[in-house]
Order: C-alpha cells, then sequence, then structure tokens
C-alpha cells in the first residue's frame, strides 16, 4: 500500500500541495517520499529519498521543485528492495520525457522485464516492478513515433499496458509537453480519485481525505480500467478500456 497524488494548476508552487496532500496520506507508505514537478520551461524537478514527509522535504528541496505539475509518492514497499533508488517518482526521458507513481503490485513484472529487454530492447535498471510498469508504457508510446501526441494514442498506449500487464496498478504519469494521465488497473484493485477545484485546478488522490483537507471537490473514483487524461489547456478527457474486467476493490475504495 502506497500513496499517489498528481496535482495540475495554475500555479508555480505545485509542491506544497503535494507536499500537505502526501502529509494526509503518509499512513500509506512511511519507507520513503519523492515528488517530481515540470516547471514553465518544462524542466523536470525531482527529489525522493527514504524517511517520512516531512523529513525528506526540507526547505531547499521544496524551493528546487518548481512548476505547477507534479506527483508525489509515499511508499511502502511490497516490491524491489528498500533502497532509496526505488522510492518513487520514476522518470525515463524516451520518449517525450515521463515521470511515474504507482501504487500496487505486478504479479508477472519478471516476465515483462524479461521482454523489456530481449524484445523492447528497454533496460531496467531496478528491482521495483513500478520501473517495469512505466517502461511498459514508453514502449507504447514510442511506437506513435510522432511529436505530438493525440487522446486517442495516449489512451490506446494505457490499453497496451493492460493488455500486458497483470495485477494491481492505480497509476499517475506526467507527459512532458503533453499533461497528465492517470488509470487504474481492469480490475480496480487499488483506488483512485479524481477531484477539482475551480476550472483549472485538479488533483489525484489515493485517497479523497488529501481532496478534502485541500479544498478539492471530489469528481469521481475512477472505474476500473478507466484512463482520465488533462491536457495542458486543463481539458479532461475520458477513456474507458474495453476488456474484460471485474470490480475487486481493496477496501480504501468508496466504489
Amino acid at each position: 500500500m502506497c500513496a499517489i497524488v498528481g496535482v495540475t494548476t495554475d500555479k508555480p508552487n505545485v509542491c506544497l500541495t503535494i507536499y500537505n496532500a502526501l502529509t494526509v496520506l503518509q499512513h500509506r507508505g512511511q519507507d520513503a517520499a519523492g515528488m517530481a514537478t515540470f516547471d514553465i520551461t518544462g524542466k523536470l524537478n525531482m527529489h525522493k529519498n527514504n524517511g517520512l514527509v516531512r523529513d525528506v522535504f526540507k526547505e531547499k528541496e521544496m524551493i528546487n521543485l518548481k512548476g505547477s505539475s507534479g506527483l508525489g509518492h509515499t511508499r511502502y514497499p511490497t516490491a524491489g528492495s528498500y533502497n532509496f533508488e526505488e522510492a518513487q517518482p520514476f522518470y525515463v526521458n524516451s520518449p517525450y520525457g515521463l515521470v511515474l507513481v504507482h501504487n500496487g503490485n505486478l504479479v508477472n513484472a519478471k516476465e515483462l522485464r524479461e521482454k523489456l529487454f530481449e524484445e523492447d530492447l528497454r533496460h531496467i535498471n531496478t528491482n521495483s516492478d513500478s520501473e517495469v510498469l512505466l517502461n511498459i508504457f514508453a514502449h507504447a508510446l514510442q511506437k506513435k513515433q510522432k511529436i505530438k501526441l493525440s487522446k486517442e494514442d495516449i489512451f490506446k498506449a494505457v490499453d497496451e499496458v493492460h493488455s500486458r500487464v497483470e495485477g494491481a496498478y492505480s497509476v499517475i504519469i506526467m507527459i512532458s509537453g503533453h499533461g497528465m494521465v492517470a488509470f487504474r488497473d481492469p480490475h480496480g484493485i487499488r483506488p483512485l480519485i479524481l477531484g477539482s477545484k475551480g476550472a483549472s485546478k485538479y488533483m489525484f488522490s489515493s485517497e479523497s481525505v488529501a481532496l478534502d483537507c485541500l479544498g478539492y471537490k471530489t469528481e469521481k473514483d475512477l472505474d476500473p480500467g478507466e484512463t482520465i487524461y488533462i491536457n495542458q489547456k486543463g481539458e479532461v478527457c475520458k477513456n474507458q478500456y474495453t476488456g474484460k474486467t471485474l470490480h475487486t476493490p481493496c477496501i480504501f475504495s468508496s466504489s
């Protein structure tokens, strides 16, 4: 059980919102914490380490986490090791620049890791199944061979993730120059909720308590197999996976 948060806003200090959300969700993971933001130039700023949120993010780190959109994570390790390098978010620079936070466990991670190396020619640097998931998505996007992605391109990439990955996963990904995408596995095992504040502020969170504490209105629990993409204009686009789904949520999901 981990906490994941994704926030997109019109303010340059999104790190403060993410910090407060992670503090509220600290009970979901005390081993490590991490945060990543994109600033107005498209530069990625990221910091993660072992420890509680209050210990990982001091004033120096917060000052460097500039940007109006970002991701946060608190880790309870169920796969991999306690190495701080396996703390999230995870980042790959190709294609586009992708940053991921993930809550869940992949059943077929070993098989996927081998296929990523032998068939997709992608290198996995840790034992974390979250890095495997990120590279599955990255490979699906890379096949598009396009500078500018459409929402349909992103939805098809997520569908490929669903077709290859087995297990539990709620995921939030930032795509540099495009926006933020969040999706839930077709079984709905791990929770993920969308909230809003006004017309231009959105938050994805593992639990609604983070939305409530920060003044966000709960819009909905993502359905099993549902993807929500928020582009850089603040437009919200939704897609439902058409493969077989069976709703088997954890106790923290209200759906």
